[in-house]
């Protein structure tokens, strides 16, 4: 099955990708978005950050992505007591050899699954900051490089709801998109009743690519071709939600560059080897929503500011014509 990334062709992208997504979505009934979603993180070597209410399937979404590929997968529950070195890991003094020995934290793993972040303190939040931007962490001054590939699922409450805290701007900048699972259809309700009445759909699922394929697939991914046009419209985007009156903080240039690697993805599994306008359209809210605050005193009738803001900028900056060449 593992191959590298030169001989990955067309064809072994969409085998692979296509069974990631039907793997998983044989546990996530009737949210093929928010699991392609998933797989474009993963594949742009970003984070996905999950917000909902609880019992919709956050943790299950993120647990199905991580059973379907064949890496190491660890899960952290944060709650108020979760240290930072909980997560990084900690130097214990060995008193045979007389010296420090580095033992690792949960986030030493392929996929990481943070369940509840925001249940946790901002101390021990902030402990993510450096391995998910760098892939490393660093303790007592020592560095330590993070598995690669290396995806953080983070899955969070509404912050109205008791005992959370609210992420602060740089940690949420980290995460490359942020979606929500919502509520099941009804007939995706009906059918998760009479499949999970006596089996655990987790059970049944086996890996269907291994590290060293997700690996081949994120090199195919970057290969993706990005006209000029394409990138200065999406610098175009960034530069309007720092100017948009409506909002407070606009994109960072992170923000920007993760716009661009999400949409080559996207284009990789719709079959297409460059990037086009729509794409970066379809991904402007997960990718920049998050990052946004609105100014104060804003109010849209029948839409959150920030979205409303982002489909307004959509509509007036100029989308680029030529996008191929």
């Amino acid at each position: 099955m593992h191959q590298d990334a030169s001989a990955m062709t067309a064809e072994r992208f969409a085998e692979q990708t296509s069974a990631i997504l039907d793997s998983v979505g044989k546990v996530i009934d009737g949210k093929a978005d928010a699991v392609r979603s998933a797989l474009v993180c993963l594949l742009a070597e970003g984070h996905l950050l999950i917000e909902d209410v609880p019992g919709v399937g956050k943790t299950m979404l993120a647990r199905a992505l991580a059973a379907s590929v064949d890496a190491t997968v660890r899960r952290i529950q944060f709650t108020p007591d979760l240290l930072p070195g909980d997560v990084t890991g900690v130097s214990v003094y060995n008193p045979v050899d007389r010296e420090f020995e580095f033992k690792q934290g949960a986030i030493f793993a392929h996929i990481v699954i943070a369940d509840e972040i925001n249940r946790s303190s901002p101390k021990t939040q902030s402990a993510l900051l450096e391995a998910m931007e760098e892939q490393q962490v660093t303790v007592d001054g020592r560095t330590h490089p993070l598995p690669d590939p290396f995806l953080v699922v983070a899955t969070q409450n509404p912050l109205e709801m008791e005992g959370t805290y609210a992420l602060p701007e740089a940690q949420r900048d980290r995460f490359m998109m942020r979606i929500s699972m919502g509520y099941p259809d009804p007939a995706a309700e009906a059918l998760m009743l009479r499949q999970r009445d006596t089996v655990n759909p987790l059970a049944a699922i086996r890996p269907v690519v291994g590290s060293q394929d997700v690996s081949a697939l994120i090199e195919a991914a970057r290969a993706v071709h990005v006209a000029g046009s394409i990138e200065e419209y999406a610098v175009a985007l960034a530069q309007a939600t720092r100017s948009d009156p409506s909002l407070h903080l606009g994109a960072s240039p992170r923000a920007t560059l993760q716009l661009v690697r999400a949409a080559k993805v996207w284009a990789a599994l719709d079959a297409r080897e460059f990037v086009i306008p729509d794409d970066l359209t379809a991904l402007l809210v997960p990718v920049f929503a998050h990052r946004l605050l609105p100014a104060r005193g804003v109010h849209r009738a029948g839409a959150q500011p920030v979205e409303a803001a982002l489909a307004q900028i959509i509509d007036r900056v100029r989308v680029p014509v030529a996008t191929r060449l």
